[in-house]
């Protein structure tokens, strides 16, 4: 039974990754004020007053619903008893199945499909930060504002799965944007509100403490805030506040067995939110920067020798980043790490678990120089490198549109399935130069599948080009049908020499 459960996404593995996130800097969200209300600070031993937070931070907490209008999609299917009748012996003597050897199609209709979450304003003139798998593959965004007094729709800015979060934008004008702290500055075991829309239970707070900061949780969002505030499906994209109102994370996932809350409950910390929101809006996608490596905590390699009754090498220290791996012309590469190094530091700051580590590369961007100490057979050593993007330099990756294919394209007509024997694809109506020029695409090629993805609607293509363009290996990798039924492949590079 999976252990860790997002409110509405897969379950984030824990596995060696290649270090990537986001930075801390100053963007249009309100800051915090200062001095801090009095309510803040309770005498010791005495109960906290969290009324005063909840008063601030619901009014900047929004409900989102999310959806997926009806689609006709085209589905293949075998029927057995045409395949047995064409050839009661299955085929074992070489004739094939029913159907010529092919495979049915058939139109289906989807269903319309809704889904509910939260999200935070986080600037007067209608900003609002949710989780990227609240408004994933959404057709329709509608947010409501805090007691229903308005409803708008909402376009999204920018989206990131990796770090799940993502930046929608309504048209609207002296909205209550919420006091966004720096959540560098949380403390283990101050009191804390999580306010969202949870179960259907709109402007719902919870209360609870800080249980853990920098919490890795594998290689999707990572250097987590940990609380034991309840948090349910719903609460995806609300607020985790202090006892002032102010925005301290983004709520995004439970770790639970059931699916429920029992007590564990991870946010988004405010350094890595400010940082994507300044990148969704000046390049539309989120600039992550990569250390190069794979690895772990000393402490838990260490352990799983212990536990395997395998030798442990003595490294001088039970903290730090033991490096398993460095990734080819990585920035890690570049400043001669090895593996069995364990860093220690960075910038001055010192690292005792891969938490700490992950924490600090998500306040830097491609091209950012850090600061790096590590060990290496127990001497410390200080060297200076350079972060890069996911494609292995430090230039801005922006997502791509269809545009730079520059081709036309339209959805295969039922003549042409009729024809060429084929349920769907999108056929190459025009050239107008582009990437499609550069790799010699046909005009009449028609496209049926791209980095092993089905493509069936315009949609379907433009999602493809979007995630190849900002992945490690901007390729597509096309395949398709010549007019004359020949099969054909192409590679098509979206990056720029």
């Amino acid at each position: 039974m999976k252990k860790i459960v997002n409110v509405a996404t897969p379950a984030v593995c824990a596995v060696a990754l290649v270090l990537s996130v986001a930075a801390f800097t100053k963007t249009n969200a309100a800051t915090a004020p200062t001095p801090a209300p009095v309510v803040a600070s309770a005498p010791a031993g005495q109960p906290v007053d969290l009324t005063y937070a909840a008063e601030k931070a619901l009014p900047s907490v929004v409900y989102i619903k999310s959806v997926q209008n009806s689609k006709v999609q085209t589905v293949e299917y075998s029927d057995p008893f045409e395949d047995f009748f064409s050839d009661p012996f299955g085929g074992f003597f070489g004739r094939g199945q029913g159907n010529n050897g092919q495979k049915r199609q058939r139109q289906v209709q989807t269903p319309k499909r809704a889904a509910a979450g939260s999200g935070v304003i986080i600037s007067a003139d209608g900003y609002i930060v949710t989780n990227n798998h609240v408004v994933d593959g959404a057709d329709e965004l509608t947010v409501t504002l805090n007691e229903n007094s308005k409803e708008y729709s909402a376009r999204i800015i920018g989206a990131d799965k990796t770090t799940d979060l993502a930046l929608i934008k309504i048209d609207a004008k002296d909205l209550p944007a919420i006091v966004v702290a720096n959540s560098d500055d949380v403390r283990v075991g101050e009191w804390v509100l999580a306010v969202g829309n949870p179960l259907g239970l709109n402007n719902t707070v919870t209360a609870g403490i800080v249980s853990a900061k920098a919490r890795s949780m594998g290689q999707g969002v990572s250097s987590m805030i940990q609380t034991d505030a309840a948090i349910n499906q719903g609460n995806s994209g609300g607020a985790l506040v202090n006892t002032r109102g102010e925005l301290i994370g983004i709520n995004a996932m439970i770790y639970s067995q059931t699916g429920s809350n029992i007590g564990y409950g991870f946010a988004i910390p405010t350094a890595i939110m400010n940082k994507a929101v300044q990148d969704f809006k000046q390049y539309g996608s989120y600039q992550r920067a990569m250390i190069g490596i794979q690895g772990g905590s000393v402490k838990d390699y260490i352990d799983i020798m212990k536990d395997q009754d395998k030798e442990v090498k003595d490294y001088g220290t039970m903290e730090g980043v033991r490096i398993d791996k460095v990734v080819e012309d990585g920035a890690a590469a570049d400043a001669n790490l090895k593996s069995d190094d364990v860093i220690t530091s960075v910038d001055g700051k010192k690292v005792k678990t891969m938490g700490d580590l992950q924490a600090i590369i998500a306040q830097k961007r491609p091209g950012d120089k850090l600061s790096l100490t590590y060990l290496r057979d127990k001497k410390s050593h200080t060297v200076t490198l350079t972060l890069k993007n996911e494609q292995g330099n430090t230039k801005v990756v922006k997502n791509a549109d269809l545009d730079v294919l520059g081709g036309t394209f339209r959805a295969v007509t039922d003549a042409q399935k009729e024809q060429l024997n084929i349920g769907y694809g999108l056929e190459v109506l025009k050239i107008n130069g582009g990437k499609l020029k550069d790799a010699n695409v046909p005009k009449g090629f028609i496209i049926q599948r791209v980095n092993d993805q089905t493509i069936k609607t315009i949609d379907d293509l433009q999602n493809v080009v979007k995630e190849a363009s900002t992945s490690r290996e901007p390729v597509l990798y096309i395949q398709g049908i010549y007019p004359t039924g020949k099969k054909g492949y192409f590679a098509v590079p979206l990056a720029n020499e």
